[in-house]
């Protein structure tokens, strides 16, 4: 947090754009395998063509002359003579500077990122990052809870992966959490509403992303909490919704199955998005949560 908020003071750029920038290259770094993975302070990358400048043919040039004649990326942050794509402080400058060029506003800034990224999907979870931290003003947002509460009736087991037929040959993309009929359903983490509404396999639904770049996924819900909306910020243990048996049909059908909640979950890696086994992490979360209940 000092570091974001030394690099805003000298360029401007918010320091929860700083964060939220540094955030997501962590967490396409921590699941790609073309990337290293994060060995400092930062999580930002740049690869050495880019830092020195693509025609330079010393892709790990240090002197700022240099790299500025060739136009790379890499910048002089701490004022010790060298951009040293070894030093958080000057990869961190480096990209507040390639912003500054653009503006300091939301709209530039975003507009910077798409040149960046070319990709609107890294644009909107950069976005959404930056939301969360300046909402929050911290930047520990990893607290996660079971999503109905732990008194309630429920039931659950490991059912990703498996067949599904309505609509098409398809797997089973969450797990299935069987409760009573208007149980609560609550948010599990810090995030932003992405989607909500109604789809035909869902049902009434609710998407979440949080600062991890990870997507939960709501679905087969009786309604929703009261005034939540797309672009809301919720917390764990938020109401969003009530369990129901909404979908396989169009808007409005249900009761083609027995209440439940269907929770998914998928992760973005700045290429593309996929599902995977919430299982174990819901498993986690009630024992955190109720290790937590004792305690109180």
């Amino acid at each position: 947090m000092r570091l974001y908020e030394k690099v805003e003071a000298v360029t401007q750029i918010p320091w929860y754009y700083l964060a939220a920038i540094d955030q997501y290259e962590r967490n396409i770094r921590l699941v790609r395998r073309d990337l290293p993975k994060p060995d400092g302070t930062l999580g930002i990358y740049f690869r050495p063509e880019v830092w020195a400048g693509p025609a330079n043919p010393n892709p790990f040039e240090e002197n700022p002359a240099i790299i500025q004649f060739f136009n790379g990326i890499g910048v002089d942050g701490n004022g010790d003579g060298k951009a040293s794509l070894k030093d958080d402080e000057d990869k961190l400058y480096a990209i507040a500077n390639y912003l500054l060029s653009y503006g300091i506003d939301h709209d530039n800034i975003k507009i910077g990122l798409w040149n960046y990224y070319k990709r609107d999907r890294t644009v909107g979870s950069i976005a959404i990052y930056a939301k969360l931290y300046r909402h929050f003003g911290r930047l520990d947002l990893d607290k996660r809870v079971f999503p109905v509460p732990l008194r309630s009736n429920h039931s659950y087991r490991s059912t990703w992966g498996d067949k599904r037929g309505w609509g098409g040959r398809r797997i089973h993309e969450g797990t299935d959490i069987f409760a009573g009929y208007g149980v609560p359903v609550r948010a599990t983490c810090y995030g932003v509403v992405e989607i909500k509404g109604w789809n035909k396999f869902g049902g009434w639904r609710i998407g979440i992303r949080d600062i991890n770049n990870t997507y939960h996924y709501f679905a087969h819900l009786s309604g929703f909490a009261k005034d939540i909306q797309v672009g809301q910020i919720v917390e764990p243990g938020m109401v969003i919704g009530g369990v129901g048996s909404s979908g396989y049909g169009p808007p409005g059908t249900s009761g083609k199955f027995p209440p439940h909640l269907h929770y998914g979950m998928y992760k973005d890696n700045g290429k593309t998005e996929w599902s995977f086994d919430p299982y174990p992490h819901l498993a986690r979360w009630k024992q955190i949560e109720r290790i937590e209940m004792r305690r109180k």
